[in-house]
């Protein structure tokens, strides 16, 4: 991404609207330098009710995470409006040379939503089929695609996207961040136990309704029982009818992912607000082997004298 900033004229970053500060990767921000960027929140259907009050309130606390830039939200449906970001991009991303058009780059985490933000933006943009490929996991996208035109000028100055494959911190110091982000389904199924995120999942679904998942268990702190009723009900089970708790654990976090277990934000967004009217910094984590040779130079270092 470093390499082609020099041909890229503006940067869109997606970010996922249920985990709206943990989707944030720090990593960007010194990759980016100073282009010009605008900010999507993708899934925003499934983070609140539409037009609530809760979603209204989220959303005027949210777009202050980002004041320097323009903050757009869009939801999970197959045809979210997405005219606002057309509109945006037609007036404000322009090339140093109208003539060669605008290419621009579109980033963000493993799977909150690039791709399906580029095919829709083509499909609405120049009302063509989607262009790059989507799906429910992580690293779908390997490498840099194309330029996919989304914006159509008279004189010849199109707009073009970027698809990129989706950046993950090096590095995840705090093992709830991780948890919302596994939960989101920002890393593969496979790398948490399902059930563990089930249970990291049962806590939220108690903190906002609980009466989200009565229709297979009464109100519960225990994911165990929980997960044996669900999977009894649902007819997850292995030989001789014994519950498959692994499958049922993954079969109840897609529920709540497409929105079937409430929808709410898994971030403390009043916590995120006060952090940056104290101008505490965000920290961006290093991977275990740059702390392990941190480490290792700092015992060469001699020891200096008392």
């Amino acid at each position: 991404m470093q390499n082609m900033l020099s041909s890229i004229d503006y940067v869109i970053e997606c970010r996922d609207y249920r985990v709206p500060v943990t989707s944030i990767n720090p990593l960007f921000e010194e990759a980016l330098g100073k282009t010009r960027r605008l900010v999507v929140y993708t899934k925003r259907d499934l983070g609140a009710e539409p037009r609530s009050s809760a979603q209204h309130i989220a959303e005027k606390t949210i777009k202050k995470f980002d004041s320097n830039s323009a903050v757009f939200f869009v939801s999970s449906s197959s045809r979210p409006d997405v005219s606002s970001i057309l509109t945006h991009l037609r007036n404000d991303a322009e090339g140093p040379d109208k003539l060669v058009g605008c290419r621009v780059m579109v980033v963000g985490m493993p799977n909150v939503g690039k791709s399906t933000l580029i095919n829709n933006l083509r499909n609405q943009g120049v009302r063509k089929a989607k262009a790059v490929q989507t799906g429910g996991q992580p690293g779908i996208t390997r490498k840099i695609g194309t330029p996919v035109k989304i914006i159509e000028r008279d004189n010849g100055a199109h707009v073009y996207v970027l698809d990129t494959p989706g950046v993950f911190m090096p590095y995840v110091p705090d093992a709830e961040k991780m948890l919302k982000l596994a939960l989101c389904g920002c890393v593969k199924d496979s790398v948490i136990s399902p059930v563990t995120l089930a249970d990291y999942l049962l806590y939220h679904i108690n903190l906002h309704n609980p009466g989200q998942y009565q229709r297979w268990s009464q109100p519960t702190n225990e994911i165990s029982p929980l997960l044996d009723s669900f999977a009894r009900q649902t007819g997850l089970l292995a030989k001789g009818g014994i519950p498959n708790i692994d499958l049922a654990a993954l079969h109840f976090i897609q529920k709540w992912r497409s929105g079937d277990l409430g929808r709410f934000i898994l971030d403390d967004l009043q916590a995120e607000q006060r952090r940056i009217e104290e101008g505490i910094e965000n920290e961006v984590g290093i991977s275990i082997s740059q702390a392990l040779k941190a480490e290792r130079m700092a015992r060469k270092q001699p020891a200096s004298d008392s």
